[in-house]
């Protein structure tokens, strides 16, 4: 029922800042079979003990993604959250970080290729001055030695 009252409040907030065009409050009632009166006691009922802690914990959370730069997913805010003695559960950090639109972003690992040149090497060097120039075809022969591991 919560989350009708919730649709019923957001949808009353833009009415009244009007950035958007809103059907009326009481039509909302009727469509969404709620009465007037539950949802104003809605409204008045203070947050409850699990809310409470849930928006105690997101601070911490917050604090946790943020001092991590972006980079810890909640099973590493989860250790944090354990380190500083908070509980709760890895799967409860875990939606509440969905809720805050808070997603890790993991570093790509570094890779060794030799197919990339990075800018930095020079040229190399001819040590042996070779020379693969002809003036006709077959009239100068090269191979090439080139080792494939099987």
């Amino acid at each position: 029922m919560s989350d009708k009252f919730e649709f019923i409040d957001a949808e009353y907030a833009a009415a009244i800042s009007k950035t958007e065009d809103a059907p009326p409050v009481a039509k909302m009632y009727a469509w969404l079979e709620v009465s007037r009166s539950g949802f104003y006691e809605w409204r008045g009922r203070p947050l409850s003990i699990s809310a409470r802690r849930r928006d105690d914990l997101k601070l911490l959370i917050v604090k946790s993604f943020e001092d991590s730069d972006g980079t810890y997913g909640y099973r590493r805010v989860h250790a944090d959250l354990a380190a500083w003695s908070v509980a709760c559960g890895p799967e409860l950090v875990r939606d509440l970080m969905r809720g805050l639109d808070l997603e890790a972003c993991q570093p790509r690992p570094w890779r060794h290729s030799l197919t990339e040149n990075d800018g930095q090497a020079g040229p190399v060097p001819d040590l042996v001055n070779r020379d693969f120039t002809a003036a006709a075809p077959g009239q100068k022969m090269v191979g090439d030695i080139t080792y494939v591991p099987t």
